[in-house]
């Protein structure tokens, strides 16, 4: 469909469904783990872990463990059968329902349980995904009538800049329009407070790496050209990102999670929002209508701000709005 308000047809769904579920761990877990909430037993456990379960594109947290019970080596999905009571189906290996909140329909939309490892989407099934140190793990039931796959989000700050992605740490790049510029100097301070230590060069300089977390700052206008960037501008089934942007970044249209026009902002209006293509690191944007949104995206720019949030906007009153926007 070419519309972003277009409905996915039954049909579709049911295909999407079926593929969630095989990603989601078809691979059925041994009936022991199914039944108890075991972990994988030998191995060491793993440290600072956060838990986190939301609903509604993290509109509400229905709980939240900043020290989760884990013993010994664990998955995703023991992680969560551990602490919560989980229902499941597909022989144990897809999450049907989490602590009595299933998913479904909705309203006469599709909605499901997903699952993000430091800020990314998993492409692999929770049962058969294992739990790294620090890793920062986030359960959301969500409307998919517009995309099935959001790649990345924001709400996991600082993650995927601390720890990274599989247990493997990851450079880091800012790369800012204006390197001495105010929001700039922003970010990379945010990310120095936050234990991370980044690089920073100026947009369009240097070489580009697929496993490097790229953080672009500056006006939509100088950045909307880049190919890991561009799709932000386009809506969630581009990007996973419930925005539109003008080309010439004069207008951000935000969008409900029936992709529908909630809001238009103009001069002044920030954007923090990340992306994902393939298996390459995410690509994150702090960005604006013009300089003034893009200082008031910059200031919005940590964990506070950017907390349970797949995306935000900053409006030119300075009022920060999760994206998508809750529907009238």
């Amino acid at each position: 469909m070419s519309s972003e308000a277009s409905p996915i047809g039954r049909r579709g769904r049911r295909a999407r469904a079926v593929r969630r579920a095989a990603l989601a761990g078809l691979i059925a877990l041994p009936a022991a783990l199914a039944a108890t909430g075991c972990g994988l037993g030998a191995g060491k456990p793993p440290s600072a872990v956060h838990l986190t379960v939301t609903r509604d594109f993290g509109a509400s947290v229905v709980r939240a463990w900043s020290e989760p019970r884990v013993r010994g080596a664990e998955t995703v999905m023991s992680l969560l059968m551990r602490n919560a009571t989980v229902g499941t189906r597909y022989g144990g290996g897809f999450v049907q329902s989490i602590d009595g909140l299933a998913g479904g329909q909705d309203a006469g939309q599709p909605v499901d349980w997903f699952y993000y490892v430091n800020g990314v989407w998993a492409s692999t099934g929770a049962a058969s995904r294992n739990v790294d140190p620090g890793d920062r793990i986030w359960w959301d039931r969500h409307d998919w009538s517009q995309t099935d796959r959001i790649p990345a989000v924001v709400g996991s700050f600082p993650e995927p800049f601390l720890n990274g992605l599989d247990g493997k740490r990851l450079p880091v790049r800012v790369e800012c329009v204006e390197v001495a510029g105010r929001a700039c100097k922003t970010v990379r301070a945010r990310l120095r407070a936050a234990g991370v230590t980044a690089g920073v060069a100026a947009t369009g300089s240097g070489v580009t790496a697929s496993q490097t977390v790229r953080i672009a700052v500056g006006p939509w206008r100088e950045l909307g050209g880049d190919p890991a960037v561009a799709p932000i501008g386009k809506g969630p089934r581009s990007s996973g990102v419930y925005a539109r942007i003008a080309a010439n970044g004069s207008t951000l249209t935000l969008l409900d999670q029936d992709a529908r026009v909630g809001r238009t902002l103009l001069a002044g209006a920030g954007l923090i929002a990340a992306t994902r293509t393939g298996e390459d690191a995410p690509k994150w944007v702090v960005t604006g209508t013009d300089d003034a949104g893009v200082e008031r995206a910059a200031q919005d720019f940590s964990e506070g701000d950017l907390r349970h949030r797949f995306a935000l906007a900053v409006t030119p009153q300075g009022a920060s709005l999760s994206l998508p926007l809750a529907a009238r």
